[in-house]
């Protein structure tokens, strides 16, 4: 299994999932629309081959999972990382259509694809399998867990409040039905909260409209934002505020490799969650940045936000049992050390 192709690999978590998919000898190949992505890091960063196209598109796919298509050609694909979707959890709600023809109908096209006879290949067990793949699942899927869930383990109901929990919940269904009636074989990854940056400084969370508590907060301490705002100080939380599972975004990336290892030697359905276990509130998170950047910033407390959870904390132990994974920068400082320093570099401070 050599020949993977990511879907929104030019995004935030599918380019630090290329890098590392290349640390590890892999070819990869990016098909991306760039609605949100970057060009840019795929050229001059990465310089990985990628096809400009929709990941529903039938046709277009045929071309590239068979090797026929002039970017790849005579390389075909041999298994697939699925990140290309629209993640804006308040969007989804103005605009649920945006969300289930993205992140669902799409992708169904996408799977559907994958069955064609066309693109069977010869798995490490020798025998004839469908191109398997590694889907982006969110902890969206769960809903607002009761405080006896927490820390949140894959047996929990998913009951998820947003069009966007929804539709990743819709992907997981479907891939597990399509492996109990094609074999096709699945791993899910249920991320908590990226965060942070390639130690190297050259990658990291650039996106055009960005929604995400610690660049928000690092934009305001550099002076790029007037100030930050805290949804909510009421919740039952020490501090009144929500708390969230951080997780490296190299650690991230590094799970997507264990998990392609992990689908090729031993196929099935699997679901998993991916966090450290710590809960970290957001004043706490405004604090430790305030720390590491030597910086002030103005803090607007207002309204809690529609459907936020007061508290998401995953339990990883099956992804640590199973894909032999486990998160190396899993303190918060080190998450906001290293976004500081590529939040430097992109804005040349």
């Amino acid at each position: 299994m050599r020949n993977i192709l990511v879907t929104g690999g030019s995004g935030y978590i599918g380019s630090h999932t290329v890098r590392e998919l290349l640390k590890n000898g892999f070819n990869a190949l990016v098909l991306d629309n760039f609605r949100y992505g970057n060009r840019d890091i795929l050229e001059n960063v990465l310089r990985v081959p990628y096809v400009v196209g929709q990941i529903g598109d039938k046709k277009l796919l045929d071309l590239i999972l068979s090797g026929n298509h002039p970017i790849n050609k005579g390389k075909e694909i041999d298994a697939i990382i699925h990140f290309a979707a629209y993640i804006d959890v308040n969007e989804s709600w103005e605009d649920p259509a945006k969300y289930y023809n993205n992140n669902f109908i799409e992708t169904f096209n996408l799977l559907e694809t994958i069955l064609s006879p066309n693109h069977k290949r010869i798995n490490a067990n020798k025998t004839n399998n469908l191109i398997p793949i590694v889907f982006s699942s969110s902890c969206a899927t769960y809903g607002i867990p009761k405080e006896n869930e927490i820390p949140i383990s894959e047996n929990i109901p998913q009951n998820p409040i947003n069009p966007y929990g929804r539709s990743k919940l819709m992907t997981e269904q479907i891939l597990s039905d399509f492996f109990k009636a094609y074999g096709l074989s699945s791993v899910s990854l249920r991320y908590f909260n990226a965060a942070g940056a390639d130690p190297n400084s050259d990658l990291g969370e650039n996106r055009k409209l960005e929604t995400h508590l610690i660049p928000l907060t690092l934009d305001a301490l550099s002076g790029n934002k007037e100030y930050i705002n805290i949804y909510g100080n009421d919740y039952p939380t020490p501090d009144g505020t929500c708390i969230r599972d951080y997780i490296h975004i190299t650690d991230l990336a590094k799970a997507h490799v264990k998990a392609l290892d992990f689908i090729s030697n031993s196929g099935g359905c699997k679901f998993y969650n991916l966090g450290t276990g710590k809960g970290y509130s957001v004043r706490e998170v405004i604090e430790v940045a305030k720390k590491i950047t030597g910086l002030e910033l103005v803090v607007n407390e207002t309204l809690r936000r529609d459907g936020d959870p007061p508290i998401l904390v995953a339990s990883s132990e099956k992804a640590y049992k199973e894909l032999k994974w486990k998160p190396i920068y899993s303190d918060i400082e080190t998450i906001i050390k290293h976004a500081w320093l590529w939040h430097k570099f992109k804005n040349n401070l």
